[in-house]
């Protein structure tokens, strides 16, 4: 699925945070691009629907280099955290190369985080994928709320399957670039088996 640009020999990596309303995923992804210079990103995008909003913009990761002599250039995407913007966060999900599931950890929001990550199994059932097909990385984010659930708990609930987690306060930019760093890492090592050398 990743976007080959021959002309830059650029390896192309759609990344998409994905998870309910206010769970955080916007908030990581204006914490990134607030840390980048404005020579490794490009230009943050915003599409807002009435209660929410899909942001998206690119960047040149300084650290992970070049892979077989292609530079790599991480797109980073959100979807909708609402249900029934369900036809923009299928259509946001379209040639997704890594999926990072926010998770709100609080104990009323754990419906909702169930909810959202079987709407995520569904959507991408709609392009004929399943997770096993695309490298994700779960975020259990505002883990300095009082009313969070125990890590454990959330373990069973929403990582029955034992993906690579992180803790994350993301609006204090705690846990956001460990994620984004474990994200970009297991994407581009799954590109690599069928990248052409340059």
């Amino acid at each position: 699925m990743a976007n080959l640009n021959f002309a830059k020999k650029e390896l192309n990596l759609k990344i998409v945070y994905y998870g309910t309303g206010l769970c955080g995923k916007t908030t990581n992804l204006r914490v990134i691009f607030s840390a980048m210079g404005p020579d490794r990103r490009g230009q943050m995008m915003s599409l807002a629907t009435e209660l929410d909003q899909t942001l998206f913009f690119d960047f040149l990761p300084v650290d992970l280099g070049s892979v077989k002599g292609w530079k790599l250039r991480h797109h980073l995407y959100t979807v909708p955290g609402q249900i029934y913007y369900n036809v923009s966060r299928k259509l946001v999900l379209k040639n997704v190369d890594g999926l990072v599931f926010v998770v709100d950890s609080q104990e009323e929001r754990v419906d909702e985080n169930i909810e959202s990550l079987n709407n995520l199994h569904d959507n991408l059932n709609s392009y004929g994928l399943s997770l096993k097909d695309i490298p994700m990385v779960i975020q259990y984010n505002k883990r300095d709320l009082p009313n969070i659930m125990p890590l454990s708990d959330l373990q069973l609930q929403i990582n029955r399957d034992g993906y690579t987690y992180f803790e994350s306060v993301a609006i204090r930019g705690i846990g956001v670039f460990d994620t984004l760093k474990s994200i970009c890492q297991l994407t581009v090592l799954k590109q690599m088996k069928d990248l052409p050398q340059v």
